[in-house]
């Protein structure tokens, strides 16, 4: 069985958000696996680690009060960028915009680093310590 390609492991994770399915995330990181949220400012949250990573999405994931839309998927070769728009929380009102910059390795997401045109704290990432 090849490796799955760039594009397809990108679309899967994205799907894990829209889709509000975490179980979509489940064989797509690698071991090593190094995450940088949007929040804290003004360097983010990093998270290390498959579990680690994992545990962090899945609870972004599974939040069903907020909305994540995909905007453009730019891959090339191991490495894509996603352009995204996010509404954190169902008070929200506006949309954050921000982009990931991921990179892939043997067919698993070996990083991951966000960032965000956010102003001051995302409310839901202040209040449950997920950062975006």
């Amino acid at each position: 069985m090849s490796p799955r390609t760039t594009s397809e492991i990108m679309d899967r994770f994205n799907r894990a958000f829209v889709e509000h399915d975490p179980g979509l995330l489940d064989g797509l990181l690698a071991e090593d696996c190094v995450m940088e949220s949007v929040q804290p400012a003004p360097t983010g949250e990093r998270v290390e680690g498959r579990q680690a990573c994992l545990a962090w999405w899945a609870a972004l994931a599974e939040d069903r009060t907020s909305q994540f839309r995909p905007q453009e998927v730019v891959v090339a070769g191991d490495r894509a960028t996603i352009r995204w728009h996010y509404r954190f929380g169902p008070g929200a009102e506006e949309w954050v915009s921000g982009v990931n910059l991921m990179r892939v390795r043997d067919g698993l997401i070996v990083e991951a680093l966000g960032y965000s045109k956010t102003a001051g704290e995302v409310p839901l990432a202040a209040e449950t310590g997920l950062g975006g």
